[in-house]
């Protein structure tokens, strides 16, 4: 197992921890969704990776846990302003199931999927080398529904709303194009040390 502390960017308060226009919300981590909080049984919940892959695959619930498994320790930042430190996640690096699903020389971008019909894009770069993961553990504790469980995506260099919830399936893609909230006026990549919050910031 492996732990990855924080990126921490570029230093912009004593701390060097909070990136601007933020504030840490101590215990709390406020729950925010675009949709109603599904109820997944895990025994039925899969992950696909396909779009431009040598070898689309999907994993069920056991076969992710068969993976070797690796932990996020660090801070989570939310377009809304708040940021949670040092949190622990448990789960599977993105890595390995790009690894398996081998993208084409041509992959640029994912599209997130979750099982909700949400979608979020990202470049293929901010997901790869240790940057994200799917997790189904927080705080040694099964993750929970309203925080996206039984699994989501974790891109914790990026604001919140790019580790989408409940997430079903990464497309892999050679161009970019919007997901729900950059179709709503949020920004495309969402760096929270460039407060890249809406489009043109």
């Amino acid at each position: 197992m492996s732990v990855t502390r924080g990126f921490v960017g570029r230093r912009r308060n004593p701390e060097g921890r909070l990136p601007p226009g933020q504030y840490d919300t101590g215990a709390s981590w406020p729950v925010l969704t675009a949709e109603a909080t599904p109820r997944i049984d895990p025994e039925r919940w899969s992950v696909t990776v396909d779009g431009l892959v040598e070898q689309p695959t999907t994993w069920t619930w056991d076969q992710l846990h068969e993976l070797p498994r690796s932990s996020y320790v660090g801070d989570i930042h939310c377009v809304t302003t708040w940021s949670k430190l040092d949190v622990a996640f448990r789960g599977v690096s993105v890595d390995l199931l790009l690894e398996a699903a081998r993208p084409t020389g041509d992959a640029a971008y994912v599209m997130a999927h979750a099982s909700t019909g949400y979608t979020t894009n990202l470049p293929l770069s901010d997901l790869v080398d240790g940057k994200a993961w799917l997790v189904w553990e927080y705080g040694g504790e099964p993750l929970p529904q309203d925080h996206g469980g039984p699994v989501r995506l974790l891109v914790p260099h990026l604001y919140f709303w790019k580790s989408a919830k409940w997430v079903s399936r990464l497309e892999v893609m050679a161009h970019d194009r919007p997901g729900f909230w950059e179709q709503n006026g949020y920004h495309d990549r969402g760096d929270p040390w460039l407060e890249q919050r809406y489009q043109g910031d």
